[in-house]
């Protein structure tokens, strides 16, 4: 891959995966409650979970999703299923700690399996397919976009978890705990809507 189309992957990498959306989320919530450390299994799912997207599209997945609804259908309802119990386990979250009161963080199974129902996911998968992997090494280049995509969007889920970090102390008190949890269970809630209203 040319320098430059390596850097520009970079820089969409890091613009797609700063932004606002579920994972990160789940992240901002997950380093608010469970702090650092507990969250890195979540971390690196998300990039696990992200790569194996990647190479899926890459590989004709999507295709496969438009030539057979019914799939289709079928993964946007349990992505619904799923993106709704999360947000319900984010939601019910009730104070910072361990104690088994708190729902666990998420796993890296369940935070890699997210991915392939996250909007936001599908988007960025899609794009990246569409605009990097080159015509003349279909292959190679759809490894080489998964995994650099991958490692690139580490540092962006650890912005987002040390964002939870800093309002841990404003959290210690359990109104505004409640309040953070309930907030972020209906944002994920609420990206619901690209789920159910776009095609992957």
């Amino acid at each position: 891959m040319p320098t430059d189309t390596l850097l520009a992957l970079l820089v969409f990498a890091a613009v797609s995966s700063i932004t606002p959306g579920p994972s990160n989320f789940m992240l901002l919530a997950s380093g608010a409650n469970f702090g650092f450390r507990r969250t890195v299994p979540q971390i690196l799912g998300i990039a696990a979970g992200f790569g194996s997207l990647l190479l899926g599209v890459g590989l004709g997945l999507g295709a496969v999703l438009t030539a057979v609804p019914a799939l289709h259908l079928a993964l946007k309802l349990a992505g619904a299923g799923y993106l709704l119990f999360l947000a319900w386990r984010i939601g019910s979250a009730r104070a910072i700690g361990s104690g088994a009161t708190l729902p666990k963080p998420l796993t890296f199974a369940e935070a890699a399996a997210f991915q392939w129902v996250n909007p936001k996911a599908w988007v960025a998968a899609i794009s990246a397919m569409a605009v990097y992997v080159s015509g003349t090494a279909p292959f190679v280049s759809v490894i080489l976009v998964s995994a650099v995509f991958a490692l690139a969007i580490l540092p962006s889920l650890a912005v987002w978890t040390g964002c939870g970090l800093v309002i841990r102390d404003l959290l210690s008190d359990t109104s505004r705990l409640r309040l953070f949890n309930l907030l972020m269970g209906a944002l994920l809630a609420a990206t619901l809507w690209p789920l159910l209203h776009q095609g992957p």
